[in-house]
């Protein structure tokens, strides 16, 4: 098992929630964190907490021409991107504030969900994976959920696009073995992000904090050519599993 200095990596989703928890951390393993999200000044917010190298770098995860700038600045800032975590999700508690039927769900919000949970991930991977292949390593690891596995009433596109995210881990673990280790990671229950923000006081104590991820993360991003790929477990499980 390595470290993470002279590593460079890309946080999608890194303005708030795990996505910001697992930046700072990484940031203070010594590698070169790449911020991008949606809202410059969140992230800017984030950045200034970190104790390391840090990266701002706004975007939408299904535009591809912005990842692409995200990547480019990244390569001129740090040189090529050896890590990847793909955070970036919503769901329909994201847009409606409550859970509906599928067939009560917007086409329009239908398609969002599908795009940024699994668009956004063909895209960052599409433009980091080259430079993987430069530098002979690389880690992607990609946030999935309980819901990856299993059904619930009120979830259908959040589960659709978990259960793709589940299927796209395999398969480019598969097509990328002995280059890049590919990944999954799920929290292990519901964390302290905007997600829950509709529960009722006596739920949300019951709720992860958002740094739940940050050390199975930082294990897997320090892994070599050679390590563990095509898996999919929770945090806690990655803890046991690695070194």
């Amino acid at each position: 098992m390595g470290t993470l200095e002279d590593e460079t990596v890309v946080v999608t989703g890194a303005s708030r929630g795990l996505g910001a928890s697992v930046a700072t951390r990484l940031a203070t393993e010594g590698a070169n964190v790449v911020l991008t999200a949606r809202n410059e000044r969140d992230l800017e917010e984030v950045a200034a907490t970190a104790d390391g190298e840090t990266l701002v770098a706004p975007a939408d995860v299904t535009d591809e021409a912005a990842v692409e700038d995200v990547v480019s600045a990244a390569r001129e800032a740090y040189g090529p991107v050896t890590g990847l975590v793909n955070n970036a999700g919503i769901g329909q508690l994201s847009m409606y504030g409550e859970l509906r039927p599928f067939h009560e769900v917007d086409a329009a919000n239908v398609r969002r969900i599908l795009e940024v949970n699994v668009v956004g991930v063909h895209l960052l991977s599409a433009a980091v994976v080259p430079g993987m292949f430069e530098v002979g390593r690389g880690n992607v690891i990609n946030v999935s959920s309980a819901l990856g596995k299993r059904a619930s009433t009120g979830w259908g596109p959040y589960v659709a696009s978990k259960w793709a995210l589940e299927g796209v881990t395999a398969t480019q673990a598969m097509e990328l073995e002995g280059k890049v280790n590919v990944n999954a990671i799920d929290p292990g229950g519901r964390v302290e992000t905007g997600f829950w923000e509709h529960l009722p006081a006596a739920e949300r104590r019951e709720i992860l904090d958002p740094d739940v991820m940050d050390e199975a993360v930082t294990r897997l991003l320090a892994q070599g050519s050679d390590g563990v790929t095509g898996e999919s477990l929770t945090a806690a499980e990655w803890e046991r599993r690695l070194p």
